[in-house]
């Protein structure tokens, strides 16, 4: 039976994200990193010892989201090493996210702060940062991926991974922005600052890490690979807000595309969901079709055959972003009825409040899934 949040909206019923996603094409396979449990047992140690997580509810709980698995699915043939990493950085990135459940979701200004704090730890010489004061739990996590990431890295490319993680950081403000417009905002506003506070773009930074390249810049920006690089953030939005759209709602949030689409098209959120699954459907499309001109195109324009292996491990890398985005959503317990029930009714996760901004308790909103 459907129900009914405070704002209104139904929730589609039953909670099960698989019926809502069945419709999601992606023609590509996903694959787990035979490494998958070594880097779940490197990433809760790394937790706990960075004071990101407390105690063994807090960890149990963490633990039975299995957000390793994301990473094993994103980095299939990673070494056990590049995987140890990705694991902390992946633990990080949503202990992170779920600080904003609360009212630092609506307050820019204390996000700003906390973003700063952030920013100020990336420097791009290898030097580690000096200390401002502000050595939390999320700082402290964050400085070590960053110079764990980093080290030995080209220049150029040091910049550009600065660059996609001071956009997701900064995103958040943006986003507090949106929660406290008098309307939600278009499909296209909403996708301008979701792009980035998505998190793929640092992601796929680490696909190169991982193959022991960095793409030349002239490369990097180059049609069709822009293009690409946007549809697979599109894709994993798409399906982070299918098969969320129940655990947000239950929340209270609406920060959601399904939502959006809902709102501005006046239709029901199982047409809305159906609409999204439409987009995401066609993207997924324009990528094949964009990825198999690719290799011909290379070619042609000349550039050397190391660097077009180094475009295909890319490309695969893309692939395998969008497509185990998908297997782990459908298998995590984030967004079952677990999930749902670990935000409902004003409650929160027990990582929450690792920034002093957070302050007291205050009316559940989202940053995102």
């Amino acid at each position: 039976m459907a129900r009914e949040t405070d704002s209104g909206h139904r929730l589609p019923g039953p909670a099960d994200p698989t019926r809502r996603t069945a419709a999601i094409r992606i023609p590509f396979p996903a694959r787990l990193s035979p490494y998958a449990e070594r880097a779940r047992q490197h990433a809760l140690q790394w937790v706990q010892e960075t004071g990101l997580l407390a105690g063994d509810v807090a960890t149990a709980e963490y633990d039975a989201l299995r957000l390793e698995r994301l990473m094993a699915y994103f980095y299939p043939d990673a070494t056990a090493g590049d995987l140890e990493l990705a694991a902390d950085f992946n633990a990080w990135f949503f202990i992170f996210d779920d600080q904003f459940d609360g009212g630092l979701g609506t307050r820019p200004q204390e996000i700003r702060d906390v973003v700063d704090a952030l920013v100020a730890t990336m420097t791009t010489d290898g030097a580690p940062p000096a200390s401002d004061g502000r050595d939390t739990p999320l700082v402290r996590g964050f400085r070590d991926i960053w110079l764990r990431s980093t080290a030995g890295a080209p220049y150029e490319w040091r910049l550009r991974c600065r660059d996609h993680w001071q956009a997701y950081l900064a995103a958040h403000v943006g986003e507090a922005h949106h929660r406290n417009a008098d309307r939600l905002p278009s499909l296209e506003q909403f996708l301008e600052v979701r792009r980035h506070s998505i998190g793929v773009q640092p992601c796929l930074d680490f696909t190169e890490r991982c193959g022991g390249y960095a793409l030349p810049e002239d490369v990097y920006r180059s049609f069709p690979l822009r293009e690409m690089r946007e549809i697979t953030g599109d894709v994993v939005i798409f399906v982070n807000d299918i098969v969320s759209l129940v655990k947000e709602l239950a929340a209270g949030d609406v920060n959601n595309s399904v939502v959006i689409e809902s709102e501005h098209k006046g239709c029901t959120l199982e047409e809305s969901v159906e609409h999204i699954t439409a987009l995401a459907n066609a993207r997924t499309a324009r990528f094949a079709r964009l990825a198999a001109s690719l290799p011909g195109a290379l070619a042609e324009q000349g550039v050397p055959a190391g660097t077009r292996d180094h475009v295909s491990h890319y490309v695969d890398g893309m692939r395998h972003v969008m497509a185990g985005n998908l297997t782990w959503s459908l298998a995590t317990s984030r967004y079952d009825e677990t999930g749902i029930a670990a935000v409902s009714g004003g409650r929160r996760r027990p990582w929450d409040g690792l920034t002093a901004a957070t302050g007291a308790a205050s009316p559940r909103l989202r940053h995102q899934a």
